[in-house]
C-alpha cells in the first residue's frame, strides 16, 4: 500500500458511466500474479459492486462528488434555454449519450435541459425518453449526494428548476 489513496472508506465518489457510488473498501487482491490494491465501490442504485485498482483509479475517471459550486455551475445550465441543434436524431443521441458518460454534471445538466419536454410540447420519441431519464437519473444521484437529500426530493427540485426555465 505504498501508493497514495485519494479515497477513503465510506466516501462517495462518482464513476463516470456509472454515477454516484461508495466505497465500501480497498483490497488487495492478486490478479494473474500481480498483487493489486483495488477500491471497492458499490453502487446501491445498481446494485452493483465495481473493483478499480487504486493506481488506475485517476485514468478511468474516478472522482469525489462534485463541490456545491461545481454543482450551482450545472444547475445554471439546468436553468437555461435548451440548445438542442438540428443534426440528426442519431448524431445527437451519440454526443448525449458522450455527455452522459463524462461524469460530468455540467454535461449532464445539458443533456437533461434539452430533453426536457413540459406538457405544452410534443411528445418525445422511446430513445429520447430513455436517454433524458439516465440523464436525469444520474444529475439526481449526484445532486442528491452533494445535498445531502433523498432522490425523491432532489428530483422534485430539478423538476421545478426545469419547468420555472
Amino acid at each position: 500500500m505504498s501508493e497514495k489513496l485519494a479515497f477513503a472508506e465510506g466516501d462517495f465518489v462518482v464513476y463516470p458511466s456509472h454515477g454516484v457510488g461508495k466505497i465500501m473498501g480497498i483490497e488487495a487482491q492478486e490478479i494473474s500474479g500481480y498483487r493489486l490494491n483495488v477500491f471497492v465501490v458499490h453502487f446501491d442504485k445498481d446494485r452493483m459492486t465495481l473493483r478499480v485498482p487504486v493506481t488506475k483509479a485517476k485514468a478511468s475517471g474516478l472522482r469525489r462528488l462534485s463541490t456545491q459550486k461545481e454543482m450551482q455551475v450545472a444547475l445554471v445550465k439546468l436553468r437555461g434555454r435548451s440548445k438542442a441543434k438540428r443534426t440528426m436524431w442519431s448524431r445527437r443521441a451519440q454526443e448525449y449519450e458522450a455527455k452522459i458518460n463524462s461524469g460530468d454534471p455540467a454535461s449532464i445538466a445539458e443533456v437533461v435541459r434539452d430533453l426536457y419536454r413540459n406538457a405544452g410540447q410534443p411528445d418525445q420519441s422511446y430513445s429520447e425518453r430513455q436517454i433524458y431519464q439516465a440523464a436525469l437519473d444520474r444529475l439526481v444521484r449526484e445532486f442528491a449526494a452533494v445535498e445531502a437529500i433523498d432522490e425523491t426530493t432532489a428530483t422534485e427540485r430539478l423538476e421545478e428548476m426545469l419547468n420555472a426555465a
